[in-house]
């Protein structure tokens, strides 16, 4: 039997949490983007659009043969990201 991703309502695992804020964090960005777009300036607008910026990187590894460099990477999370993966856990956790 094959094993899938979103396969039965007892799977609770790391890939179902990581593929439900992965797409909870694009939904964010989109719903930040209608936004930004879509408001006038003002206090409604500066409560959704206030970020929070987490940076990690760079990250070198370097081995004689071959090196790598990662980063920065960067994760901006503001109250509109929070509604994304909120929305598509509560999917997530009716449909699946």
């Amino acid at each position: 039997m094959s094993s899938s991703l979103l396969e039965g309502p007892g799977n609770r695992g790391w890939k179902r949490f990581l593929f439900t804020l992965v797409l909870g964090l694009c939904l964010g960005g989109l719903l930040t983007k209608l936004v930004d777009f879509s408001l006038p300036d003002g206090a409604p607008r500066d409560f959704l659009l206030t970020s929070v910026n987490v940076s990690v990187g760079p990250l070198s590894v370097d081995l004689v043969a071959v090196a790598i460099v990662l980063g920065p990477l960067t994760l901006t999370l503001n109250f509109l990201t929070i509604v994304g993966v909120a929305i598509v856990a509560m999917v997530v956790r009716s449909w699946i």
